[in-house]
């Protein structure tokens, strides 16, 4: 198979590139990586030297291809499939890329800064931190709320670069700090989210790994 894609099976980001890659239908090769493992961290850095995932690999056009939102583009414009997931239209497309780095801005990393500081230890954790992370999910959550008044998916009934986003965000968001009473819009979106057979999916197969996610103290 031409493309390999570097990944973990519970890094939030990773998912998102994963959802797209199943969105997409395009074969891949999967190749987990131990960042705890020397030599399998540093064959990552030699891909890509910040040394985070996703990365992929493509053999075919000879091409590094970092950063989720990157690789989802590169997959919508290189390896087309059953699923388009940035309109053509250049004004969607701008508002699709929009919604996608409010998600992975205003949601996706104040949950990883929740889920980060439990596997700090003891003395070092950041509770001012942690608690203005929580004060940006609740704003987030009450935006995301409004959004999904109408339409089924982040940018109407078209599913795209957005809900691959909101998906892994909005998983782990509900884990740390979980939906109000109120937020019945948002509630239902995530589990559209965990309907669709990409997401599902990628669910299923993180699994085996789940006792791995910190867990609050």
């Amino acid at each position: 198979m031409s493309l390999t894609l570097h990944f973990h099976p519970l890094s939030s980001f990773c998912w998102k590139a994963l959802i797209a890659l199943y969105e997409i239908g395009v074969p891949f090769t999967p190749n987990l990586v131990d960042l705890g493992n020397p030599a399998e961290r540093a064959a990552l850095l030699k891909l890509w030297g910040i040394g985070k995932f996703p990365v992929l690999q493509d053999e075919a056009r000879g091409q590094i291809v970092p950063e989720s939102s990157i690789v989802i583009e590169y997959l919508d414009r290189h390896y087309p499939g059953r699923t388009r997931l940035i309109p053509d239209d250049a004004e969607r497309a701008l508002q699709t890329r929009l919604r996608d780095r409010f998600y992975d801005l205003y949601v996706h990393l104040p949950m990883q800064k929740i889920m980060g500081d439990r596997l700090r230890p003891d003395g070092k954790q950041d509770p001012h931190g942690v608690e203005e992370a929580r004060a940006q999910l609740r704003t987030s959550y009450a935006m995301i709320e409004q959004q999904m008044i109408s339409g089924t998916w982040a940018m109407g009934e078209d599913f795209g670069l957005a809900d691959c986003a909101a998906a892994p965000s909005l998983f782990y968001g509900s884990m740390v700090v979980p939906f109000g009473d109120g937020e019945t819009n948002l509630a239902a979106y995530l589990e559209r989210l965990k309907a669709r057979p990409s997401f599902a999916r990628v669910l299923k197969e993180a699994e085996p790994y789940f006792g791995m996610v910190p867990k609050e103290r």
